[in-house]
């Protein structure tokens, strides 16, 4: 017996493939047409063989558990999310607008500030900044470019408008599973990709990689450009292992890099000293540089900053960037897009409180158990409260910590995010999902992934999507939609 897609129910909210009860969306026809066409045995074939693959290509994630890292296969769902080329051409103009706008604002404050002098940014957020880099002032990238990499968060709700939940400008990840995530649906529904028009995600390395390679300070053919990873350790370990790999760049730790006398960076080799133009850097600001930052670090190389200041070495993305990548800042995107751009936002924040605001913050500590309560920096999903799934206990200590440090909160409704079928044990059933596409600045261009990193939360009613905490992902097509008729 095949999928009955008559039986599957969409519930209240937006459905990514489906319109109504049996009708898919244009974009989803021939995918829904050849799953309803598979009998239910050979689809679980094709999931293990999904399972399979992910063993075999060596695709995990690192969790902390109490204390211990533990590598996990990357969690999967077989069924793709869909999303019309059309569409996604006005989300690709967003994306780029939104990009550059933060790297207006980012190269504004650690200059003139004109922003905040004119009133539209408010001085003390920037005052009480955690990820704001005194030791950035002054500094001006090449192209005026700090957040070289971005991977923005997007949600629909059950009207069907796309928002953007948050963007990550300190060190983005994720990119390499949305890349596996086509490897292997490729090996599982080979006869799909013959048949549909969907746009490809795999040329990520070679973007990146140029992009990388246009930041380098020196005038050179082939510059040499390096991932910069904490070490096996880290959760992200296999995606940096994964983009040196694809990139054909050196995979380093601080302790293979010096600065030199001249202040310019150098990679210890077999043959002695490289000159290093270029370092993707996949460590934290406190991390960087003992030297500028926390002198107890080991994973940092000391005098880094110093050679960047000083135009010798590129950093992506660069120090201090962070400071846009606080949620409490994400409220004023599209402020900076209308001061620095002259433009209207297309795509649309998330309704937001600030608890910095007396007024807003009275609203939020009325209503905490209908809203979801974030604070400013953490990532993840960490630190956050989900009223409506929140004790009373759990409220409580949010109001006491909000109240203690209001400029580290702010408040957003509980969006009824659109789902997407899934496969479960027994059944397939609409699941929760965001999406994070990825965008590469280079200052002259960007690029946009053509799609991004699906992330689905396999609980059922569960909003919480990141894979450290029970998420799965999906592989997302951007398809042009059949003709009518």
């Amino acid at each position: 017996m095949s999928i009955d897609w008559r039986l599957y129910r969409c519930e209240s909210t937006y459905d990514e493939l489906f319109a109504a009860a049996g009708r898919p969306r244009p974009a989803a026809q021939r995918l829904v047409d050849y799953l309803g066409s598979l009998p239910a045995p050979e689809l679980a074939e094709r999931r293990l063989a999904a399972e399979l693959a992910i063993k075999a290509m060596g695709i995990t994630f690192t969790v902390y558990s109490e204390g211990r890292n533990v590598d996990r296969a990357w969690p999967f769902d077989l069924i793709p999310r869909t999303i019309a080329r059309r569409e996604w051409q006005r989300t690709e103009a967003g994306l780029k607008q939104r990009a550059a706008a933060l790297n207006h604002f980012i190269q504004d404050v650690y200059g003139e500030a004109r922003i905040v002098r004119d009133k539209v940014f408010p001085a003390e957020l920037l005052k009480e900044s955690a990820n704001f880099r005194a030791q950035c002032r002054g500094m001006k990238p090449k192209n005026g470019v700090w957040a070289h990499i971005c991977g923005s968060d997007l949600v629909r709700d059950a009207d069907g408008t796309l928002y953007v939940l948050e963007d990550n400008l300190r060190v983005p990840s994720g990119v390499s599973y949305m890349v596996e995530n086509r490897m292997v649906t490729k090996r599982v529904f080979p006869e799909l990709f013959e048949t549909t028009t969907i746009l490809p995600v795999d040329d990520y390395p070679a973007q990146l990689s140029d992009m990388l390679s246009a930041m380098s300070p020196r005038k050179a053919d082939a510059p040499t450009v390096v991932l910069l990873t904490p070490g096996i350790y880290n959760s992200a370990y296999f995606e940096h292992c994964w983009l040196a790999q694809q990139m054909g760049i050196e995979l380093v730790e601080g302790t293979d890099l010096f600065v030199g006398e001249d202040d310019c960076c150098y990679m210890r080799t077999v043959y002695g000293p490289q000159r290093v133009d270029v370092i993707y850097r996949r460590i934290d600001d406190l991390f960087l540089d003992p030297e500028a930052f926390r002198p107890d670090s080991v994973l940092g190389v000391r005098g880094l900053m110093r050679a960047w200041l000083k135009g010798k070495v590129a950093l992506v993305n660069a120090p201090g960037a962070g400071v846009a990548d606080d949620k409490v800042v994400y409220t004023y995107v599209p402020a900076m897009i209308e001061y620095y751009l002259g433009e209207d936002p297309i795509l649309p924040n998330v309704p937001s409180w600030l608890c910095l605001d007396e007024k807003q913050r009275s609203h939020v500590l009325a209503n905490m158990d209908k809203l979801v309560v974030k604070p400013a920096n953490e990532s993840g999903g960490y630190g956050m409260l989900v009223g409506p799934a929140s004790t009373k206990a759990q409220r409580d200590k949010f109001k006491e910590l909000i109240r203690d440090n209001p400029r580290n909160y702010m408040a957003q409704p509980t969006l009824a995010l659109s789902t997407a079928p899934t496969l479960t044990d027994d059944a397939i059933e609409p699941r929760h999902l965001d999406l994070r596409p990825f965008i590469l600045s280079r200052g002259d261009s960007a690029y946009v992934t053509t799609g991004g990193l699906t992330r689905v939360a396999m609980v059922k009613g569960s909003l919480v999507v990141n894979s450290s905490q029970g998420g799965g992902s999906k592989d997302t097509w951007v398809v042009e939609e059949p003709e009518a008729g």
